[in-house]
């Protein structure tokens, strides 16, 4: 019998509350839950990372989703017709042809994953501190101008739906009309 390691055993245990939540992204009937869902089951896969001691990967992917998450419901608690899913509208659209899709692509991943040679398995990497070091300079280096690119277009994009969201203040004439 094999000795599960911790490790392997936070690896599992986070792999399984990622799916767990993933899948209540898709079977609860309000927006906010879905929200909350996607924002647990993504902070799983942060801590995921954190459990395969790939340290900036995991911190990075909690803050991002966290802030993430939190835009998307104030901008659904704000625009939607009913978040809280307290109403009896149906979020589920086209169920049989999403199954479908569903099913074959899962079997089209597993077949690729099966028929693919992965090579032979790395029998050293370099220290979790030189993984880190090396992502920072990649993050840091050439890719610096699209993450600011793109983080600028993301701010813009918020500044402008809140913008078109909000009513300009209608002034009244000289009679008060």
């Amino acid at each position: 019998m094999a000795v599960i390691t911790l490790q392997s055993f936070f690896i599992t245990f986070f792999g399984l509350i990622a799916i767990g939540f993933g899948v209540a992204v898709f079977r609860t009937s309000s927006m906010m839950r879905s929200a909350l869902a996607l924002l647990f089951s993504q902070t799983a896969l942060g801590a995921l990372f954190l459990a395969m001691q790939a340290e900036f990967l995991g911190v990075l992917q909690i803050m991002m989703m966290a802030t993430e998450m939190s835009i998307m419901a104030i901008f659904m608690v704000m625009f939607m017709m009913d978040p809280g899913g307290l109403g009896q509208m149906d979020m589920t659209h086209q169920k049989r042809l999403s199954i479908l899709a569903g099913v074959v692509g899962t079997l089209v991943t597993v077949g690729i994953i099966l028929a693919t040679h992965w090579g032979t398995v790395v029998t050293s990497a370099p220290a979790a501190a030189e993984q880190t070091r090396a992502l920072g300079t990649e993050l840091l280096g050439r890719s610096m101008i699209i993450f600011e690119t793109a983080g600028v277009t993301i701010l813009t994009a918020m500044i402008a739906a809140v913008a078109v969201a909000v009513p300009a203040p209608q002034r009244e004439g000289p009679h008060g009309s």
